[in-house]
């Protein structure tokens, strides 16, 4: 078990989870939704999304490189 790795998954999904929700502070409330919940929602949503990309790419092999888990994230990170 790589260490490094799952300790930069967890910091990384933060960060995700964080940049996620701060997307969308003024868009909720545009429709009613209040700013807490549409900012957890989008929070969540975004780790959902990396979280599929990276067990579609455990599933191929059952393991997870380095390579695997940055493309995992360029790809939600480029989706803004």
């Amino acid at each position: 078990m790589d260490y490094e790795l799952y300790k930069n998954i967890s910091k990384r999904m933060v960060a995700v989870f964080i940049a996620q929700a701060l997307s969308v502070i003024g868009a909720g409330s545009l429709v009613g939704i209040d700013v807490y919940k549409s900012a957890m929602l989008a929070g969540f949503l975004g780790v959902a999304n990396v979280l599929e990309i990276l067990a579609r790419k455990y599933l191929e092999d059952g393991k997870l490189t380095w390579e695997e888990v940055n493309q995992a994230f360029n790809i939600v990170s480029h989706n803004d």
